[in-house]
């Protein structure tokens, strides 16, 4: 097994069955140089350490310890077992070198490397050895799998007049397999341009036809019936958490700005829901990092939230005043992701933006946070990840879509179409 495994998931050495698991010792001396990290790799480096040490008390790792169906080993290596090509220096060569070793003491034992470096398994399948990935955090098999929040469903033409009367429309279980705040688009079986677009609660529970928000929210008005869909979701104060995933300039960011905007600062009483704006990203640099940033920590934060300031100023007709006096007054909020631990958010709006970005691990730790009468919005492309550990079927925003799809409390929608701008929609198409 090598190191990356073991950063990714500490319960690795739980998850294969009828095998026997063997960690490189020079593993272990990897894993020491990340446990004082204060990421979830750090998390993962503690965590196995802790399990090993614990199951020291059952037996001796050199000789093998039960665990599951079969025994875990902590194994050295024989330095000339690996060909003179390979730097015997290099520690993936000598977590290869105890592969060979392996295979060396017993021909009859089927020797499998779990490695998530992709080069480790081309140089493995160089020198012969079986070389798997390790692909247990995968949340959906294939990204097309992912829960899109939108169904199109046929039905009779009286169903959809039924919809625009008002009158009480039900979906059958048998015939319908849907999900809480699943949106729907009826449509005519005999006019397929006749059609009525309607959010599911549950089988018990007639449709809602969706608002069009013609008057629009904070200035905003929807472009696109996913647009609107989304508008629904942020408005509704029975859901306290939404997902929304689209392309670059598909407008995701700005809605939830707008959103938390109105239910903060509206006209009315009855929209003042929320007493705050909470804004934050996960400090994930494209390309090249420049370093560390001076100042206090809303300083640090400022280049990293630039996209986010951009858009409340758009909202706020570039009243920088009335922005600067919100943000003095705590009324807005730029707050960092890395000290959120520890605190209890009660009675806000919270926008989580590029939160393709965060881990399973990191996006719980945010979720936890959130206390009575909170909203929270998770934002994100997950088209474009940032984080090396990360891909498209095991970010933390995925895992959320995913676990999330069958709770009341909880709506998704997927942006399909980009409003920014017709170059900006034919880069995220064509690029």
């Amino acid at each position: 097994m090598d190191t990356n495994v073991l950063l990714t998931d500490s319960n690795a050495i739980s998850n294969f069955e009828n095998a026997d698991i063997a960690i490189p010792l020079k593993v272990l001396d990897e894993i020491d140089k990340h446990k004082k990290r204060q990421d979830s790799v750090g998390m993962h480096a503690r965590s196995i350490i802790r399990k090993l040490d614990e199951l020291r008390e059952k037996g001796n790792l050199f000789e093998g310890i039960d665990v599951d169906a079969g025994k875990l080993y902590v194994k050295g290596y024989d330095p000339f077992k690996l060909p003179d090509d390979l730097d015997i220096e290099n520690p993936d060569n000598q977590i290869i070198a105890t592969a060979l070793s392996l295979k060396a003491e017993d021909k009859n034992n089927n020797v499998v490397l779990i490695s998530r470096d992709i080069n480790m398994r081309v140089k493995c399948d160089a020198l012969g050895i079986e070389c798997e990935d390790y692909s247990n955090d995968q949340v959906v098999e294939d990204i097309e799998g992912l829960y899109t929040g939108l169904q199109e469903i046929l039905v009779d033409d009286q169903i959809v007049d039924s919809v625009y009367k008002e009158e009480g429309v039900f979906l059958d279980p048998d015939e319908f397999s849907l999900e809480p705040n699943q949106f729907v688009m009826l449509i005519s079986n005999s006019n397929d341009k006749k059609s009525a677009l309607v959010r599911f609660t549950n089988y018990e529970t007639r449709v809602q036809k969706v608002d069009s928000f013609k008057k629009g929210i904070w200035g905003v008005r929807p472009k696109n019936k996913e647009q609107n869909f989304a508008l629904d979701l942020l408005t509704d104060p029975d859901i306290p958490l939404v997902t929304i995933i689209g392309k670059a300039g598909s407008g995701k960011t700005l809605m939830a700005l707008a959103c938390g905007l109105q239910q903060c600062f509206g006209e009315t009483a009855n929209d003042r829901r929320y007493s705050r704006v909470i804004v934050t990203k996960p400090v994930e640099p494209v390309g090249k990092d420049i370093g560390f940033l001076p100042g206090t920590m809303e300083e640090k934060m400022m280049p990293w939230v630039a996209p986010i300031q951009d858009n409340l100023k758009n909202l706020m007709g570039n009243d920088k005043v009335t922005l600067d006096m919100y943000m003095d007054e705590g009324k807005i909020e730029v707050e960092a992701m890395t000290f959120i631990r520890g605190r209890s958010i009660s009675n806000a709006f919270i926008i989580i933006d590029e939160a393709q970005n965060m881990t399973k691990h990191e996006i719980k730790t945010v979720l936890t946070r959130v206390g009575e009468g909170t909203k929270i919005v998770l934002t994100g492309d997950i088209e474009q990840i940032d984080n090396v550990y990360l891909d498209e079927t095991s970010n933390g925003l995925t895992y959320v879509i995913d676990r999330f799809k069958d709770q009341a409390c909880a709506g998704h929608i997927t942006l399909v179409k980009g409003e920014r701008s017709k170059i900006a929609t034919l880069a995220a198409r064509l690029l």
